[in-house]
């Protein structure tokens, strides 16, 4: 249960600040207290990437592939990063994912 409480605050805390310059701080705040559950390190893992994907940053296309399915149906069903769009649409976990992201291409950035 607490687990789920702190994958619960990390969502909710990462999408408030997903494009606030704050985001690194906080997200190197939080790497020790969710070192020691893999679940929790992962989900904020998928933020950091999410975040360089919605910024613009340098991101790699591996690691969007091999993310959780969470992940990737969030970048495919609201992500206008064409990049991050085409790998999906190429490569995604799912065909929902495949086809949501191939859907969205054409107006991607």
């Amino acid at each position: 249960m607490a687990n789920s409480a702190v994958c619960e605050y990390l969502d909710r805390r990462a999408a408030g600040l997903l494009t606030d310059p704050g985001y690194p701080a906080w997200c190197l705040e939080m790497t020790g207290p969710v070192k020691t559950d893999d679940f929790s390190a992962r989900r904020l893992r998928e933020w950091t990437l999410l975040r360089a994907i919605t910024l613009d940053e340098p991101w790699d296309a591996e690691q969007l592939l091999a993310a959780s399915h969470w992940l990737q149906l969030r970048i495919a069903e609201g992500s206008s990063a064409r990049a991050a769009l085409a790998a999906l649409a190429e490569d995604g976990r799912t065909r929902r994912i495949r086809n949501t992201a191939n859907s969205r291409l054409p107006r991607a950035r």
